[in-house]
């Protein structure tokens, strides 16, 4: 079960991928600097909603493998480290979707992390905070140029 909707949150990480990166280079491309700020914070949430997508590809991975039954099934696949003594402790993994990660369980209450590239959290942590900083930016800049504006106005006015 958590193989298919890992797939389906990939699938809707793609998506938003898509749809931030169109509304990014359609801001980008009509000038002005607010527009640019806000086109460039949807092209960073692309590209962390893509690096999202790539972790849970990992995950989707390693849980397909992990429910994926038969003769070698025991201990789960993903979770071997190769140490007999220690493989044969391994009862159970958890699918962690923020930050994205496979986690296995030994019996004797011991986790660790497998399949997920280290780059992952990281990079998206960084975009994702990117995204976020451009965003706040362009609202400032829009704020700012509104006040300018309405100061403008009344100055105008007899």
């Amino acid at each position: 079960m958590s193989f298919l909707l890992c797939l389906l949150v990939v699938l809707v990480a793609v998506v938003s991928g898509v749809v931030f990166l169109g509304r990014g280079l359609a801001c980008v491309w009509r000038g002005g600097l607010v527009r640019s700020l806000r086109g460039l914070a949807y092209v960073v949430a692309a590209g962390a909603a893509v690096m999202y997508a790539w972790g849970m590809l990992y995950v989707a991975g390693a849980a397909l493998e992990a429910e994926d039954g038969g003769a070698d099934s025991s201990p789960i696949r993903p979770c071997r480290t190769g140490v007999q003594e220690r493989d044969y402790w391994i009862d159970d993994y958890h699918v962690w979707w923020v930050p994205v990660r496979f986690v296995c369980h030994r019996s004797d209450g011991s986790t660790y992390d497998r399949e997920v590239p280290g780059y992952v959290n990281p990079a998206l942590a960084g975009l994702a905070g990117s995204a976020v900083a451009l965003a706040v930016s362009a609202l400032a800049v829009s704020a700012r140029s509104a006040s300018a504006r309405s100061v403008d106005e009344r100055a105008r006015k007899p």
